[in-house]
């Protein structure tokens, strides 16, 4: 079978370095992956060529790059499932970090990140004699957390850090879930405080690249949602950053609104978020709201409550008392 690879390729060696794309046409087996492929290419082709690989058992994570736009292990996807009707795969360095050369990106940036969240254990106890053993049952749910081989997927296809990079990160925010849901920790307090502040869990858009792009099944954006969670039952301030405080308010009051009308009141929403009293922000609003009113979209003020609001506002206790008993 014949493959047409389009490899993005960058020399930092050269008089004006920058990137461009090589075609290289290879015979590939149907059982090849992208990484095989590569090997090939470097080895028959191109010698020049670089790129990161140790495990090729999608274990040590090192071989992480964009393959048709979309991060993956290159020694677990299989070229032939990639190609285009024309034969035709593209594959990149990993995105949102600094390319050394061709496939081969500086992960300080994703380290940096990870060191921020402090992914040590910090316990309240004095340093025992023995290893300390905790229950089986309260550790079943870290499983696919720990499962995380840092191979930097999620934060290649993150589209936050696209345009922020002081952004934390799926990964580090995984991480960080990892220990603030450990019932060894006792710095839950602390470590929320520095995830709630700018850059942190309030900053996720929710899109759901690195749900996709993990080759483990860390889901890190459900473990960010999980921190938010834990950040409101908490009741920890969310700092002075004001995109932590709309996005804290604006959890709590869809909460609210929904359990108490069954149904969620957009108009409500949107002012309990940036607050009552916060005129210039609900003022930039109104050429919003003028157009959404002009087409006809634009909600009601107040609206009645849902029929039935009873057994939602049941199910919101059952919620409640749920989240009540995993913090105890």
């Amino acid at each position: 079978m014949q493959a047409k690879v389009n490899v993005r390729r960058f020399n930092p060696d050269e008089e004006r370095p920058k990137s461009y794309t090589q075609q290289f046409d290879v015979e590939v087996e149907e059982h090849f992956t992208v990484l095989d492929t590569l090997i090939k290419v470097r080895e028959e082709i191109d010698g020049s060529l670089a790129l990161r690989c140790s495990c090729r058992a999608a274990i040590c994570g090192s071989c992480a790059m964009r393959v048709n736009g979309h991060a993956v292990l290159a020694c677990k996807a299989r070229v032939s499932q990639h190609l285009s009707d024309d034969g035709q795969v593209t594959v990149e360095p990993a995105g949102n970090q600094p390319v050394i050369k061709d496939l081969v990106v500086d992960l300080e940036p994703f380290w940096d990140k990870l060191r921020a969240v402090e992914p040590y254990l910090q316990p309240a106890m004095p340093e025992p004699e023995a290893e300390y053993l905790a229950p089986n049952e309260v550790m079943l749910h870290l499983v696919d957390v720990m499962g995380c081989i840092m191979c930097g997927a999620c934060v290649s296809d993150c589209t936050v850090l696209e345009v922020d990079p002081n952004f934390l990160g799926p990964a580090a925010l995984a991480k960080a879930y990892r220990f603030v849901a450990d019932t060894r920790d006792e710095e839950d307090t602390k470590r929320l405080g520095i995830y709630n502040a700018y850059g942190g869990i309030w900053d996720c858009t929710r899109c759901g690249e690195c749900v996709q792009a993990c080759p483990k099944g860390v889901a890190p954006m459900d473990r960010i949602m999980a921190l938010r969670e834990k950040a409101v039952e908490s009741g920890t301030p969310p700092g002075s950053y004001e995109g932590a405080q709309y996005g804290y308010r604006h959890s709590v009051a869809f909460e609210e609104i929904i359990t108490h009308k069954g149904r969620l009141e957009e108009t409500q929403l949107v002012v309990k978020t940036l607050g009552m009293f916060n005129l210039p922000k609900l003022l930039g609003m109104a050429p919003m709201a003028l157009s959404a009113m002009f087409r006809r979209k634009m909600p009601p003020p107040i609206t009645r409550a849902a029929p039935g609001v009873g057994q939602v506002r049941r199910l919101a206790n059952r919620i409640r008392w749920n989240r009540l008993s995993k913090v105890e």
